[in-house]
């Protein structure tokens, strides 16, 4: 097959614009016998343009160094991955990769796939650690940088899978500080359990009192270590009472596998009293955010008041727990109790690693004090 490559203009453009308007175009038949075009503009800079590339890419050609998906854009990538790969993933993975990859887009501006390099991936964590965070006063979290790295890491990975990168570049995630991690107190549910949820206003119109609905809520969250997304996805067909057994389908849980969960009596219980209405077990005629503003309130109602050490511009939910607070309080609890296999098991982790990060590092401190040395003078200090 011919090496030749070409310069053109479109007749139909050359018609309808005019030659000197009409774009100049490079045309050539890659190794594989795949026909391609380049547009390089108009006019007679276009030309030249045109003529480089044709020369450029004959000699390619002719000397076996042509690289086919040297030329591959961004767009067009983009567009491949989210057709080829993002597409068989979950709504809420494709979701937060086109919030990553569109930051990257902004920041960086990228152009051939084939140019993109580890410099690259810097300039981005660089740009992207000093923009606005999601509050008045902070800047972009380090957790919330490494979640828009890992998402164009395997973007890229993809890439250079496919060839259109000269190398893989090297991802350089965000040190993270590492926390104590937050959870739900045995005292504060007990506060939350009595008289916040006697506080309760919503969900409406179900024939028990919006108290049985948060209590039933906050005790399968809280012995089961269930995601609220999960609690409200769970369908009254998916559950056993007189069997003590729940099932999580792959569909709407994060592990994306089917579980079925034994429930402890007091969780069997609370659900009992929600039997009877609605296709789900926790029925929820409101809007996502809605059920954020009710358990704020339940909180407040109860009288808990969380410390925020940070400095930027306080709103309410700084001094409330979360949702995944009430996950945190089941493995916090549970650590001392189960083997951690069993744990993970219960928490649906595919990773130990993960496991272990919800496990109360305070109380794992605490035992590691307490067999200190301590010297004489100390103890005398003591009254010992």
């Amino acid at each position: 097959m011919s090496s030749d490559a070409w310069i053109f203009q479109r007749g139909e453009q050359v018609r309808d614009m005019g030659e000197d308007k009409a774009p100049w175009y490079v045309g050539w038949y890659d190794l594989d016998g795949h026909r391609h075009k380049e547009s390089c503009g108009t006019g007679f800079r276009g030309k030249q343009k045109a003529e480089r590339l044709r020369r450029k890419i004959e000699a390619e050609l002719m000397t076996g160094t042509y690289k086919k998906n040297a030329r591959k854009l961004w767009p067009d990538f983009r567009r491949e991955y989210e057709q080829r790969v993002l597409a068989g993933k979950a709504l809420a993975t494709r979701l937060q990769a086109a919030i990553s990859l569109d930051h990257f887009e902004r920041i960086i501006k990228p152009g051939r796939m084939f140019a993109l390099g580890t410099a690259h991936i810097d300039d981005f964590t660089a740009a992207r650690r000093l923009e606005r965070g999601r509050k008045e006063g902070d800047t972009t979290s380090p957790a919330t940088v490494n979640k828009d790295l890992r998402h164009i890491k395997a973007a890229l990975a993809v890439a250079d899978e496919w060839g259109y990168l000269s190398r893989m570049p090297k991802v350089r995630m965000e040190k993270e500080s590492r926390k104590l991690p937050r959870y739900v107190t045995g005292d504060h549910f007990a506060a939350i359990y009595t008289a916040g949820c006697e506080a309760a206003r919503m969900p409406e119109g179900l024939p028990c009192p919006p108290s049985d609905w948060w209590r039933a809520l906050l005790a399968m969250a809280y012995m089961t270590g269930w995601r609220i997304g999960d609690i409200l996805a769970l369908r009254r067909d998916q559950l056993d009472l007189d069997a003590g057994t729940a099932v999580s389908l792959a569909e709407d849980n994060k592990g994306k596998r089917d579980e079925r969960v034994s429930l402890h009596p007091s969780v069997v219980e609370h659900l009992r009293r929600l039997a009877g209405f609605g296709p789900t077990v926790f029925a929820w005629n409101h809007n996502r955010r809605t059920l954020d503003e009710e358990f704020l309130r339940v909180q407040q109602a109860a009288g808990v008041r969380l410390p925020c050490p940070k400095t930027h511009k306080h709103t309410d939910h700084c001094y409330a727990y979360g949702f995944h607070d009430l996950r945190r309080a089941f493995a916090t609890m549970n650590a001392d109790k189960l083997s951690p296999d069993a744990l993970q098991a219960l928490m649906r982790h595919k990773s130990y690693t993960t496991t272990q990060l919800y496990i109360n590092l305070a109380r794992q401190m605490d035992k590691a004090v307490a067999g200190l040395h301590v010297p004489d003078v100390l103890k005398k200090g003591l009254g010992g």
